[in-house]
């Protein structure tokens, strides 16, 4: 457990104290938020706001993991490096579609098909990644098999593999992007998920398959450090949820919203739990499937289930406050992560 605090502690402390140094920064260099002018109107006041934010949170997080291993003195694992490659690239791709929304002062970044080429360079390369480097049992960091509380079914192949990887990278990223239109939403609801991975990986070392044979036991190549891995990334982001809470100080950007999706899914693929995370990020999936549901739906009929999508929106424009929904919100993303806690623990009920 060692190393698991010692990322938290780390990430969280430089979260807290590196934000307002970057807050300042970026208002002396004049990069703030750009807003929608056909958005909510209540948001018009937040135009200027400080962005970018989540250039500390992947700077954190990695600084955390590296002092994590440093404490404990052992080396990374590939798994884990390669998760967080992940997160990073995510992020830098992020990072560039903020920087051309303030240097050219609109609300549009990259243009969709650079954005997502960018996304989908970086997840070949994971995904690839995933099926090699085998440890001493011959057992990559992911299997090309489908997984829900673990792998199931028959091999899909390495190309099949990847494709699904590619969707699975392209849909976290994109809904946790969704998720981030309200003060802290995004980075509260993936923090939660992200302290379901810490349990997920800490279980996993303990029922391994290479301690000890069980019916039951996880043949997942680095469970351990990939708790880590979590929990770094889970300091980082309640650091960061400091200035970020509403009213928020600072904006985490799509630099930050793309590296908390890639997180999230590099964690999912690596612990063999791709299925349960649609489960654990229950919230992210509600506000990304309203999207689908406004545009599938307009384009057939022309009219809206929504007043606006993402679902955040509907409820502004119902005259909720901003903290009440995002309270509310952040209470349902806390039943999902128990929700599939509960499923992931199932297996090991006891048997009548």
């Amino acid at each position: 457990m060692k190393p698991t605090l010692v990322a938290a502690a780390v990430s969280l402390a430089i979260g807290l104290l590196g934000t307002p140094l970057w807050i300042r920064l970026v208002v002396r260099l004049g990069y703030g938020q750009m807003i929608r002018e056909d958005g909510v109107e209540t948001h018009l006041k937040k135009r200027g706001t400080p962005t970018m934010g989540g250039t500390v949170l992947v700077v954190a997080a990695l600084l955390g993991y590296a002092a994590a291993h440093l404490a404990n003195q052992t080396a990374p694992t590939i798994s884990a490096v390669l998760v967080l490659f992940l997160t990073t690239g995510l992020g830098i791709v992020g990072f560039i579609d903020d920087y051309i929304k303030v240097f050219k002062q609109r609300s549009l970044g990259l243009r969709s098909r650079a954005k997502a080429a960018g996304i989908i360079v970086i997840g070949v390369i994971f995904a690839v990644g995933c099926l090699h480097f085998p440890n001493t049992w011959q057992v990559t960091p992911a299997s090309p098999k489908l997984s829900f509380l673990r792998d199931f079914g028959p091999s899909i192949g390495p190309y099949l593999f990847v494709l699904w990887a590619l969707v699975l990278i392209q849909a976290t990223s994109n809904g946790v992007n969704l998720t981030d239109g309200l003060d802290g939403l995004a980075s509260g609801a993936a923090g939660m998920v992200l302290a379901a991975y810490v349990i997920i990986g800490n279980w996993q070392f303990r029922q391994s398959c290479f301690s000890a044979l069980d019916p039951h036991c996880y043949p997942t190549r680095d469970p351990l450090d990939l708790g880590v891995v979590a929990a770094a990334v889970l300091g980082a982001c309640f650091g960061f949820l400091w200035w970020n809470a509403p009213p928020a100080k600072i904006f985490m950007g799509d630099t930050g919203s793309l590296a908390l999706g890639g997180a999230l899914v590099g964690l999912a693929i690596t612990t063999h739990t791709e299925f349960l995370l649609a489960i654990l990020a229950g919230l992210i999936v509600m506000i990304t499937a309203s999207v689908i549901i406004q545009v599938g739906f307009f384009k057939m009929t022309h009219k809206r289930v929504f007043k606006m999508a993402p679902l955040q929106h509907h409820f502004e424009l119902s005259g909720w406050a901003e903290t009440t929904i995002v309270v509310r919100f952040w209470l349902i993303q806390g039943l999902c992560v128990a929700g599939g806690l509960g499923l992931f623990y199932l297996e090991w009920s006891p048997q009548k």
